[in-house]
């Protein structure tokens, strides 16, 4: 495309140049004329070298003229139309030099096209937007807007919008017309000159600043709230202790049982809030790891064997013999089942039951490992299934507290799967127990291995169910 437009314009450029040239010349062959055909009748000159002298003549004026008007073309075409990239750069190391470069950069020619693209552009535009119009490439009606505005005429400008799929990101865009220096060309607008300008557009990716100011926000929001029925209890348990209770050594064990609890819950609501923070923060950089996610599972139901115990729980883990990797961050998975098998010990202990279920699955043709948690406990109301994820959403908050939970769980795990382009699902039906089922791709070079293998179980078995 672009070397069919490149002859075009030169054949353009060179029927103009003959028109240019002619119209410069024409005074000169015509007065030439008239004085050759003066001295041929006069007698001055024989006919057939008049002839010649006026042709070599008219050639050599022509060709003048020709050149003349090429040269006026260049300059016009300077003055007025599109250039390319490689005509600004002049180089292969000029955009090497921009390929280096972190963030994105897109020039736009003066028809709104995409000259350039440096490398980091490319999950932005596409790997071949040269040659697109910067809207279909760069989905953004602000940023479209201003990019417009200096295509008109306008001067430089910097704007702030957001993307707010897949994962919601944030950039600042700098948007600037190149100015090159061409000369003024008569008969040709200022104002076309100005529009025929290219336009640099250099974007910043604000998402992790903007992330890191969120967390700020509602850490401070979230824990003040919660941290504020702790510390009354710690206050007014250190008031009784230097008071009325101070000599009372039984009153004193109690209380201070009490306090190392309010203590424990003030800890581990910092440490999820401090853990929610961070998982937030990277929720839109994709893992690269390949993880066994049965190693997971059975690396966390070996810590959790002893709170199984405790609460006469039978934890039941199944799988294929061969299940497929998953692609993911390990310590983050294993806080995913950490968290459900955790949930489910807490609240569905009534069931005596915790059944994990690994096997290979696909969604939207692409192939997944689903992991199923199940309780058989009390379930919870389906009106309550849609918030369980939100932070500080309790079905019962008493309760809650008073087995330790935070309210964080659930959005740590909702946040993880999100950052592994994963989903996460909540069945529950009172009297039945509660069902979590998580979907996570499989790792790209592993996916060979999805045929249906003979399942294999495993069980970590507490105390016994009666």
């Amino acid at each position: 495309m672009a070397t069919a437009d490149s002859e075009t314009g030169f054949m353009q450029g060179k029927a103009r140049g003959l028109v240019d040239g002619w119209t410069g010349a024409r005074t000169f062959i015509v007065a030439s004329a008239i004085v050759f055909a003066l001295l041929a009748l006069t007698g001055t000159l024989h006919v057939w070298p008049a002839v010649f002298g006026f042709v070599a003549l008219a050639a050599v004026a022509l060709i003048r003229g020709m050149l003349s008007g090429e040269a006026k073309t260049a300059t016009r075409t300077l003055a007025t139309q599109p250039l390319s990239a490689a005509a600004l750069l002049g180089s292969g190391a000029g955009l090497t030099i921009l390929n280096e470069l972190p963030d994105p950069l897109i020039i736009v020619d003066g028809t709104g096209r995409v000259t350039l693209a440096n490398t980091a552009a490319g999950v932005l535009v596409g790997p071949t937007p040269t040659g697109k119009h910067v809207a279909t490439v760069l989905r953004s009606a602000p940023l479209i807007t201003a990019i417009d505005e200096v295509l008109k005429g306008g001067g430089a400008r910097s704007i702030e919008y957001s993307v707010p799929v897949p994962v919601e990101r944030h950039y600042n865009a700098f948007v600037s017309p190149i100015e090159i220096e061409a000369p003024i060309v008569a008969g040709v607008d200022p104002a076309r000159r100005r529009r025929s300008r290219p336009v640099l557009v250099l974007l910043h990716d604000m998402t992790d600043m903007r992330r890191v100011e969120a967390m700020r926000v509602d850490f401070v929001a979230n824990a003040s709230h919660e941290l504020k029925t702790p510390l009354a209890s710690l206050s007014g348990f250190i008031d009784t202790l230097r008071g009325h209770a101070k000599d009372d050594p039984q009153a004193q064990a109690r209380f201070l049982e009490i306090m190392s609890e309010q203590a424990g819950r003030m800890r581990r609501l910092i440490e999820d809030l401090l853990s929610l923070s961070r998982i937030e923060l990277r929720e839109h950089v994709r893992p690269d790891q390949v993880v066994d996610l049965l190693g997971v599972v059975s690396d966390v139901t070996d810590g959790l064997t002893p709170l199984a115990e405790q609460n006469g729980v039978e934890i039941a883990v199944s799988a294929p013999a061969n299940l497929p990797k998953v692609r993911g961050d390990r310590d983050e998975l294993s806080q995913v089942v950490q968290n459900l098998a955790d949930n489910a010990l807490r609240y569905g202990r009534s069931g005596k039951r915790v059944e994990i279920t690994l096997a290979p699955d696909t969604r939207a043709g692409k192939p997944v490992v689903r992991m199923t948690v199940r309780d058989f406990g009390p379930g919870i109301s389906r009106e309550h299934l849609p918030r369980l994820t939100e932070r500080f959403y309790r079905v019962d908050a008493a309760a809650s507290r008073a087995k330790g939970g935070t309210g964080l769980g659930l959005a740590i795990v909702k946040h993880i799967v999100n950052r592994h382009e994963g989903t996460l699902a909540i069945d529950s039906e009172l009297g039945h127990g509660t069902v979590f089922s998580v979907l996570i791709p499989v790792a790209a070079d592993d996916r060979l291995s999805l045929a249906p293998k003979t399942p294999s179980s495993a069980s970590l078995t507490g105390s016994s169910a009666a």
